[in-house]
Parts: structure tokens; sequence; C-alpha cells
């Protein structure tokens, strides 16, 4: 289904107020379709989209640089008895069996599931656990608007504390949702994976653990002294999945680096890193990679222009955030920085 061109692009990155970007170059309207979250930070109180509810906003683009006002795409007041109402995080569209599918974080703060005993995994307080899971919406069109497969109960487990679902299709052309396990329930947060049916409206399996939080060496190596006994939690955030010219598996995901958990939350820099299976399983073995970018920067994602270059998109800062670009390129199967393009981002 064709969808309306803009009729204006006036907004630009620094003017665009957003959270774990995900970007869909696509080719047959010409133009990059950004998708975020719509909460207050986005739209505010007063602005034009004040009443668009908890969902799914999408920026438009023809050059990366001209953005158009944001539209909603999914909103979760539209959807019959939804199970959860709050959230919306990380949403991402992917294309499926000839439509698109929207994948977004909600959560329930009513449904409550069970919390570590404090002190347990070296956690000094409790943490709030409840139900926090990734779902899937379907549409005929980049703009929506997008729809519930299952509104009534989450697809993954519901005990599981999950967020920032992602598409994968592995050689066989089987789906699987990949996701963080929340460093809320594990303490030493996880990159997991279930298969999926074809319709991706249940779990056709069991999981797959790619790896844990606590697996990237340089976590340890940068705590300051004295401060390894304190250490809770090993973040997960942000995974995506791509194949790298030589055929090994690529899984950019974001953490925190000299971490502590605190009263009001996590202390720590938000970082962009990434791992990678040389054997292109999704089982692995997975090996830790340096992070990417720094500074307070992350959940990233890989996209390809429409003039063929490599882009890496992210957030920073993680409060008030805005959306950066950087350019990047493959060394066989590793990835690295060329730069960061500040004619597009504006930093």
């Amino acid at each position: 289904m064709s969808e309306p061109m803009p009729s204006a692009f006036p907004l630009r990155l620094p003017e665009m107020p957003l959270h774990d970007p995900y970007v869909v170059a696509d080719a047959e309207s010409g133009l990059y379709h950004l998708y975020t979250a719509n909460q207050g930070f986005t739209s505010g109180a007063t602005g034009p989209l004040s009443g668009a509810g908890v969902g799914t906003l999408c920026y438009r683009s023809p050059n990366l640089l001209e953005w158009a006002d944001p539209v909603p795409v999914f909103r979760v007041a539209e959807e019959a008895s939804p199970w959860a109402v709050h959230g919306a995080w990380a949403p991402e569209v992917h294309r499926w069996n000839g439509r698109w599918y929207l994948f977004t974080t909600l959560h329930n703060t009513d449904a409550a599931l069970p919390v570590p005993e404090p002190g347990e995994f070296g956690t000094p307080f409790p943490v709030p656990n409840y139900r926090r899971s990734t779902i899937v919406a379907v549409a005929d069109s980049l703009t929506g608007p997008f729809r519930m497969l299952r509104p009534e109960a989450p697809i993954l487990p519901p005990e599981l504390m999950t967020l920032d679902g992602t598409l994968f299709t592995d050689d066989e052309g089987r789906p699987w949702m990949v996701y963080a396990n929340e460093w809320l329930q594990r303490i030493d947060g996880t990159i997991e994976a279930f298969p999926l049916t074809d319709a991706l409206d249940a779990v056709s399996g069991g999981a797959v653990m790619l790896f844990k939080g606590s697996d990237a060496p340089w976590l340890t190596r940068d705590i300051p002294a004295g401060v390894p006994h304190q250490l809770a939690p090993y973040v997960t955030d942000g995974p995506q999945l791509v194949r790298a010219p030589g055929g090994a598996l690529v899984c950019l995901w974001s953490t925190y680096e000299k971490n502590r958990i605190t009263p009001g939350g996590v202390d720590g820099d938000y970082v962009q890193t990434w791992a990678v299976s040389p054997s292109g399983r999704l089982e692995g073995p997975w090996e830790q990679r340096e992070p990417l970018v720094r500074g307070d920067s992350g959940h990233g994602m890989l996209f390809t222009t429409f003039e063929g270059e490599l882009m890496l998109v992210l957030h920073r800062p993680f409060t008030g955030a805005r959306g950066k670009l950087y350019e990047m390129a493959w060394d066989g199967d590793e990835l690295r920085v060329v730069r960061q393009r500040t004619d597009l981002d504006g930093d």
C-alpha cells in the first residue's frame, strides 16, 4: 500500500527528541522512516501530537538531513483490551511475508513478578519486577496503522521480564524474536531468542541464550577499584542482528559501563557495543568486542543508505536523547566506525 508523500521537511535531527531510533530505508517511497516511542519528551504536553497517547511515531526524510513532522503509526489506546498500556519502547519495523510488522515493548506495573531477594547476586536492595514484553503489530504500510496480533497476552512467556525484541530470520527462513531478559529479573542480563510461528504471534520452541551482559570483558576491566562487589546490574539492551560480509553473525547491543545500582536506578555510562558469532549461528559461541561508541550513547542499529553506505543510528544522551549518525565499514567480519556524520546530526 502506498503512503502519501509529506508536503514539507522542516525538521533537523537536533530538533527531534527521540529514543531507541530505528530506520527503514524504503526504496519504493524513496524515504527513510525513523521510528521512536511517543513519550512525553517526544510530543510535549501541548504539542501537535500530545493527544497521540502511548505508541509509536514515525519521522520521514528523503536524505537523512531534512525530516517531516512525525506521524503516529501505532496507538495502544486503539487496541481491544491490551494486556499493557504503558511503555511502547524501542519500536522496530520489519518486512515479513509481504507485510510490515512493528515490534515494541509494553509493560504492566499491576502484573507483579517475583523479585530477587536483597543481597542476591550482589544487589543491595530489591528492585521492582512486573510484566514487560515485546508485542508484534502488523500493517500494510510503513505509516500504519499497526494493529497488535495478540492484544490479550504477551507473545513471549509472561513470566519473563523482556524488552527490545527484534526479528531475526535464520538460514532456514525461520523467524526468531531476539530480546533482552531484564537485569531487573536476571541481575546479570542476557540476550536470548525464541523461535516464532510463521504468523509471528506465538513461540514455536525453546529459548536459546546468546550471551550474558557480564560476558563483555571490558566491563570488569573498567570498574574502578573497590567497586566490583557492588556491581549490579549487568544491563543488556537493544539487540540487532546483522550478517557480516564473511558470513559471521553480528549482534549490536547496549549496556552501562562503570555501573552501580542506586535507589534512583542505574548509575553509569551508556555505551553502544557489539558481539560476533564467527560460526554464523545464533547459538554462537559469541565473542564480545570493544564498544563502538561511548559517551552516554546507545541502542543503535545498522542500515544501508540509498547510496549504499553502511550507517549506524543511535541516541545520545540517554536523557533528552537526540539521534546521532555514524558512517560505518566492514573489515571482513569486523565492524568499525569511519566517522560521525555531523553534517546530518549537527553534533
